[in-house]
């Protein structure tokens, strides 16, 4: 099985704590409701996603998208006090028959100009060796930064709402 690894860093002018909260532990009613285009419901399957270790969580998407549905785990690492979650798409969408899993790594940390720096880091692991395309590793990714950009505007717009 081959990994790949890749490492992003991005600037957000929202908290951490504010990030962390609407990305990680209210994630499944925030998305569908910003992006009901793109995701038809977030369901958690075992476990309380909010609560976080070993609870697992299927994105489903809607009709017109690339893929039916994701699967999740978050796994032993979801940690509120440091602002850091790790979880394991394990089912579902971009896996297909050549890739096994990708693994997430998320933390939040305070920015000197009140906001935030996400650093996110993804491996993804081969079911052989891996020749996933960087392009489509890429639109993967993109893909990503559009829900996390998706929320930030919301939180930005709703400075004193509960998340």
């Amino acid at each position: 099985m081959g990994v790949t690894c890749f490492t992003q860093e991005l600037a957000c002018p929202n908290s951490p704590i504010r990030m962390f909260m609407a990305l990680i532990q209210y994630s499944s009613t925030l998305i569908p409701k910003l992006l009901p285009q793109f995701i038809k419901s977030v369901e958690v399957i075992e476990g309380d996603a909010a609560a976080g270790n070993g609870s697992i969580e299927q994105v489903n998407f809607t009709r017109g998208s690339h893929f039916k549905y994701v699967e999740h785990i978050i796994d032993a690492e979801l940690d509120k006090e440091k602002l850091v979650c790790k979880y394991t798409l394990t089912e579902g969408g971009p896996l297909g028959d050549k890739l096994a899993s990708i693994a997430y790594g998320v933390r939040f940390e305070a920015a000197s100009n009140g906001g935030c720096i996400y650093k996110i880091t993804s491996e993804y692991t081969a079911t052989g060796e891996l020749q996933e395309k960087e392009e489509e590793i890429r639109s993967g990714k993109e893909s990503a930064m559009g829900i996390y950009k998706v929320l930030e505007a919301y939180i930005l717009g709703k400075p004193h709402a509960h998340i």
